[in-house]
């Protein structure tokens, strides 16, 4: 049953209820909007944040009667997208627990209690109506260590230490499943092959995946520090895994993939591809598993999402685990290689509307060295809104700001409503959660984030000079900023307790 049907017996209700509270809805309505738009930030920033909000308002959300969220990835014209609030996609989506955190933490209820069994696998898409189902699919690694990262998140956020520790045994019982299944050998890599958000399993140690799990790791290691949990076990495979990622992975331009298939736990590709939704190896593809390894990894290639473990840590709160310079690198390879400023003649055998001709837009993946696989990962060739707005805000917290904005520009031209809907960004169906990672966007450019644990507002802008911007809490909203030199906050609706600011001006190195 929707959440709407159990609060209202008819329509008549939600009408008398409209009635009786229209304008205490309407100054509410009006206190956010005039609140946001005194943000001074670039205005294609404000527009691919607010924008995007559209999605939470959309049929991709739903909420069932107890109140908590259910939601597709996105929608189609008459049904939805991909079901079960996604958790590899919706890693990417930053509005929802900023606005809305009761809401979010719903989502973690769901991924650790009911989508989770007793040995810790969960499945990516929870069913609906919210209840335990079947484990028979892999779990999704970056889904599912994004799970951990997020637990940190949500509890820095309400500042709400019983509920993390409520949490704590099912958050280890997730990530001790994540390395007994991808990392047996505690190299601190993600060696065996693992499921992930490009509807493929990546064979060998990727920048990827495995960054994603040194901010499980680092993330496992602050919330054990805090519940008094023995933690020396992952900060011995947080060490080994940033070890790892600096050396093995880094190409001293950007993180790679070493594809491995032979010497692991796994059946080998051609066994472990049967049943699966791309079919299995053809005499052809079992020629190039012999030259290329298997089909559908990303290799020597320049991933966007190459490092996004370091991003989805930093807008979580997690402490920094990565050399920022060698992530600095990656990013500005990705902007070098990956962005077009025309796509006319890039070719695209997949879904080419989401931006074409001489439009401009990020690709997925290329090739710098030459080395493109033969069958490389199946949207590789594609521009998606989520992992644009993703790179951007990332770039913009390394002091790459114009790079940053010229990336959120280009995705706004397209979306400008001549040729698409300026509130619908489209990726696998309309409203697609991925698209709400344009809210890390405000947390990029004003450096602001609030630590409900701490009491504590970190203001460290990758600009010079006064500016204001939007800010959400679990406990209120307001803005934030430099003013005259000096950091502030503004609170306008509700209240944050603050016992320090903590204020690092902008300094070009």
């Amino acid at each position: 049953m929707p959440w709407y049907a159990g609060r209202f017996g008819n329509v008549a209700e939600v009408r008398q209820y409209f009635a009786a509270h229209y304008d205490q809805l309407r100054r509410e309505s009006e206190a956010f909007s005039t609140c946001f738009l005194e943000t001074s930030l670039d205005p294609a920033v404000l527009e691919a944040v607010s924008a995007n909000l559209t999605i939470l308002k959309s049929p991709t959300v739903l909420r069932q009667a107890d109140g908590r969220v259910w939601a597709w990835e996105g929608c189609c014209d008459g049904d939805g997208c991909c079901p079960g609030s996604c958790t590899h996609v919706w890693n990417y989506a930053q509005a929802m627990p900023h606005l809305f955190p009761e809401l979010e933490r719903g989502l973690r209820q769901a991924e650790f209690n009911e989508s989770q069994d007793e040995r810790g696998h969960q499945n990516f898409r929870v069913a609906l109506p919210i209840r335990a189902d079947v484990h028979t699919f892999h779990a999704a690694a970056d889904g599912q260590l994004g799970g951990v990262v997020k637990c940190f998140r949500e509890w820095r956020i309400s500042g709400d230490g019983e509920w993390l520790r409520q949490m704590y045994p099912k958050i280890k019982r997730s990530i001790d499943y994540c390395i007994e299944t991808w990392d047996a050998r505690h190299t601190g890599t993600l060696e065996e092959p693992h499921h992930n958000t490009y509807d493929i399993e990546f064979w060998g140690p990727d920048g990827m995946c495995t960054s994603i799990y040194g901010a499980a790791l680092t993330a496992m290691v602050q919330m054990g520090v805090d519940v008094g949990e023995d933690i020396s076990f992952y900060e011995e495979l947080r060490k080994r895994c940033v070890e790892q990622l600096e050396t093995r992975l880094f190409n001293g331009e950007y993180f790679v993939q070493k594809v491995v298939w032979e010497g692991l736990r796994a059946a080998d590709p051609v066994e472990a591809s049967k049943g699966s939704i791309h079919g299995g190896y053809s005499p052809e593809a079992r020629e190039l598993l012999r030259r290329e390894g298997p089909k559908y990894q990303y290799g020597s290639g320049c991933l966007s999402d190459g490092v996004i473990g370091a991003w989805f840590g930093a807008v979580s709160g997690v402490p920094e685990f990565l050399d920022n310079e060698k992530v600095r690198k990656h990013l500005l390879a990705v902007f070098a290689h990956n962005f077009h400023k025309d796509l006319g003649a890039h070719p695209n055998p997949q879904r080419p509307l989401y931006a074409l001709g001489n439009e401009a837009g990020l690709v997925l993946c290329t090739w710098p060295l030459g080395d493109a696989l033969t069958l490389s990962f199946v949207y590789s060739n594609e521009v998606w809104t989520g992992i644009e707005y993703q790179v951007a805000s990332h770039l913009i917290m390394h002091g790459c700001v114009e790079e940053g904005l010229t990336i959120v520009r280009a995705v706004r031209d397209r979306y400008d409503g001549s040729v698409r809907n300026p509130f619908n960004e489209y990726e696998c169906g309309r409203w697609y959660a991925r698209a709400m990672s344009s809210y890390a966007l405000l947390q990029a450019l004003s450096g602001a984030r609030y630590d409900a644990v701490e009491k504590r507002l970190y203001v460290r802008p990758p600009v010079q000079g006064d500016f204001a911007c939007f800010i959400s809490t679990a406990t209120g909203y307001g803005l934030v900023g430099v003013r005259s030199g000096k950091p502030f906050l503004d609170v306008r609706v509700g209240k944050i307790t603050v016992e320090e600011i903590v204020y690092e001006p902008y300094r070009k190195v």
